[in-house]
C-alpha cells in the first residue's frame, strides 16, 4: 500500500487538481466505504475503475506524446501560403499518426465511477457523486445555495 503522501502525489499528477486529490485521499483515509455511488465491479485490483477509464488514460498519454508533432503538421496543412503538394504531404502524415493521438477522442470521465456524462469539470466528478459528497460536507468550499 502506498503512503498517504505518495498516493496524493500520484493522484495530483493524474488529475491535476490538488483539492480533488486531497478530498478523495481524505475519504479513503477516513474509511468511508459506505458511499452508495461507488461501483462494485469484480475484483478491486486495478488502479482504474474500469476498462473505459484505462482506455481514456491511454488516449490521454498518446495525445500528449504526439501533441507537438500534430500541431506542427496541422499548421503546415492549414497554411494557405505553402504549395498544395506540401499541404497534401502534411495531411498524409497526420493521417499516418495513431488514431488515439487525436485529442478529440479524449472523454472527460468521473474519477470515482468512470461516468462519461454530467462531469463537474473542476472536481472531475460526476454530478451524482459531486452532489453526494457535497451534501455530506466532504468537499471543502462547496455548500448548498442559500438566498
Amino acid at each position: 500500500m502506498l503512503s498517504y503522501t505518495a498516493s496524493l502525489r500520484r493522484l495530483t499528477a493524474l488529475w491535476g487538481s490538488k483539492m480533488a486529490a486531497a478530498t478523495i485521499m481524505s475519504l479513503v483515509r477516513q474509511g468511508h466505504r459506505q458511499m452508495s455511488c461507488m461501483p462494485c465491479f469484480g475484483q478491486g485490483r486495478s488502479y482504474y475503475v474500469d476498462w473505459r477509464m484505462l482506455r481514456d488514460v491511454k488516449r490521454r498519454k498518446m495525445a500528449f506524446e504526439y501533441a507537438d508533432q500534430r500541431l506542427r503538421l496541422d499548421a503546415l496543412r492549414k497554411n494557405k501560403i505553402l504549395p498544395k503538394e506540401l499541404q497534401e504531404v502534411a495531411s498524409q502524415e497526420i493521417a499516418a499518426l495513431p488514431r488515439d493521438s487525436c485529442p478529440v477522442r479524449i472523454r472527460n470521465r468521473c474519477v470515482l465511477t468512470s461516468r462519461p456524462r454530467g462531469v463537474v469539470w473542476r472536481w472531475r466528478l460526476s454530478r451524482i457523486v459531486f452532489r453526494h459528497l457535497a451534501d455530506h460536507a466532504q468537499l471543502s468550499g462547496v455548500q448548498r445555495a442559500m438566498w
